[in-house]
């Protein structure tokens, strides 16, 4: 019986070992709910192709703290239900330890209870300044905000000295949230805004709401806040009326597909948009240039399109949660939040992050460039 029970014994500490090995060696699991198919597909393809080239990347060098990752990536389709839906299943099914991801608005401050809930370390792909505003203690996000997008223009239209303007506005998450951002900051700045239209997101001709813009004699230019095919019909509706106004349009259109959709419409049109449309353009001495370089390198060879801020968003996202990890020393998701919270000095294809407890983006203004497209391609306005 003795000798049974020492078998006994040794059969369940070698059970424990194997098992505690295991653990070790386990897979960690990161959650990306994007919109890789319906309107918001820009966006969420290009941010599905890059998380999953460089955790390919990640794992070929051995993962993170002895760890490999898993990713889980579900498509929402640039529905808020479908992303809390999902945002649900990463917790209670998958069992992630972070998220990166959220491709719009919408969809991110669907999700954004679900993680504070869980209190799992989330970093999100959208624009809207509300995802960060109030600061929530669990969530983080890598793309500039709309209010800095509306700053950034406003300080170009005062190099311009056009001062009074009209905007045009989706009726999308985004698309709101700036607006109302460019309406709080545009006193401050000395912009007046004397005109305004809104559009849906199924609307496929704008021409009668710019026809009204064009009415207005006191309008020097005209701000387009949206994102997805929307303003690519707006820049068309605004060639073929003709309007000779300066126009500028958000963020949220900072990619070759805007181009190609508006076509030659697009010629001076100006955005203001991270270093990484313009990467090959930057002087040599500028910190970006390395990243923003070898980003856009490898996201072309590997995927054969044309590199987009949305996909940048997304590299920049899974890099601050692999290097807190690292600076964690594990996966514990307490500790991950607060080595993202510390994020410093770190050199991104959106700009150079310095996070901190009330400031959970930690980009300023130097992390937008104003851009103008010409000849179908992006160019820095001086």
């Amino acid at each position: 019986m003795a000798i049974k029970r020492l078998i006994t014994a040794l059969g369940v500490t070698l059970a424990a070992l194997i098992a505690g090995g295991q653990t070790a060696s386990a897979e960690v699991k990161i959650g990306a709910v994007l919109s890789v198919t319906g309107p918001a597909s820009f966006l969420g393809d290009p941010e599905k192709k890059t998380l999953e080239m460089y955790v390919e990347e990640i794992n070929a060098k051995g993962g993170v703290n002895g760890q490999k990752l898993q990713l889980i990536v579900y498509d929402d389709g640039a529905k808020p239900s479908e992303a809390l839906t999902f945002a649900k299943r990463l917790v209670d099914e998958d069992k992630i330890v972070a998220m990166v991801g959220g491709s719009t608005t919408g969809s991110t401050l669907a999700m954004i209870p679900v993680f504070e809930e869980a209190q799992i370390p989330f970093i999100s792909l959208a624009g809207a300044i509300q995802i960060i505003q109030p600061v929530r203690k669990w969530v983080f996000k890598t793309p500039h905000t709309d209010t800095m997008a509306c700053e950034k223009i406003f300080g170009d239209l005062n190099r311009r000295n056009l001062k009074t303007i009209a905007i045009i506005s989706g009726a999308d998450a985004f698309g709101k949230s700036m607006r109302d951002q460019c309406v709080a900051v545009a006193p401050k700045a000395g912009i007046t805004i004397v005109h305004e239209e809104t559009y849906g997101p199924s609307d496929t001709d704008m021409t009668p709401q710019l026809t009204n813009i064009k009415g207005k004699a006191d309008v020097q230019a005209v701000i387009n806040t949206g994102f997805g095919q929307g303003p690519a019909i707006v820049t068309r509706n605004y060639r073929q009326l003709d309007i000779k106004l300066p126009f500028y349009q958000s963020h949220g259109v900072a990619s070759k597909q805007f181009i190609s959709l508006a076509g030659p419409a697009a010629e001076g049109v100006r955005l203001p948009a991270a270093a990484l449309l313009v990467a090959d353009k930057l002087p040599a001495n500028d910190r970006q240039k390395p990243v923003v370089v070898s980003y856009k390198n490898t996201y072309e060879q590997k995927s054969g399109q044309p590199v987009s801020t949305f996909g940048g968003h997304a590299y920049d996202g899974l890099m601050i949660l692999i290097e807190a990890a690292k600076r964690a020393g594990s996966w514990d998701k307490a500790k991950v939040r607060d080595e993202i919270e510390k994020t410093k000095d770190f050199v991104g294809t959106g700009g150079i992050v310095n996070m901190s407890p009330t400031d959970h983006l930690g980009l300023d203004l130097t992390a937008f460039r104003m851009l103008e497209i010409k000849d179908g391609d992006w160019t820095l306005v001086p």
